[in-house]
């Protein structure tokens, strides 16, 4: 594992800001079609937050990765063990080629919070996946 990665990469003020409007266009409909507000219930507070993000989509499956790492709402998720959909967390096995397809696919958004570019081989990734949580959503 590359150990010079943070397990959590904090959004600067600016990043809070349009998360939290684009959050609010994607609520009503707005966005691309990757784009989602994941909603998840506090594990403390109970209360429910929201946050954009982009879904990708391979061979029918569905996956949800963590660019910034351990966020408050991967912590939410695993504690709750649901969002809006089921979750089930990826095994470090799974994750290169997973990473490698999210980075590809949303390289203009999250290439700043992977120290691989993208393009790289899924085997790049192999150092990487205990940074970056992982989920399939299971439709139930």
């Amino acid at each position: 594992m590359n150990s010079t990665l943070p397990s959590f990469r904090a959004p600067s003020a600016g990043e809070r800001v349009f998360n939290r409007i684009f959050g609010f266009l994607v609520g009503l409909g707005w966005g691309f079609s990757y784009n989602y507000l994941l909603q998840v219930r506090g594990r403390k507070s109970g209360k429910i937050y929201s946050t954009p993000i982009d879904l990708l989509v391979i061979a029918r499956k569905r996956f949800l990765v963590a660019p910034r790492g351990r966020t408050q709402w991967v912590r939410n998720a695993e504690a709750a063990g649901e969002i809006t959909l089921r979750l089930r967390g990826l095994s470090d096995e799974e994750k290169p080629e997973i990473l490698k397809a999210y980075l590809d696919q949303f390289k203009r958004e999250v290439q700043r919070y992977f120290p691989v570019a993208a393009g790289s081989s899924a085997e790049a990734f192999r150092g990487l996946v205990q940074s970056y949580p992982v989920f399939e959503l299971i439709l139930v």
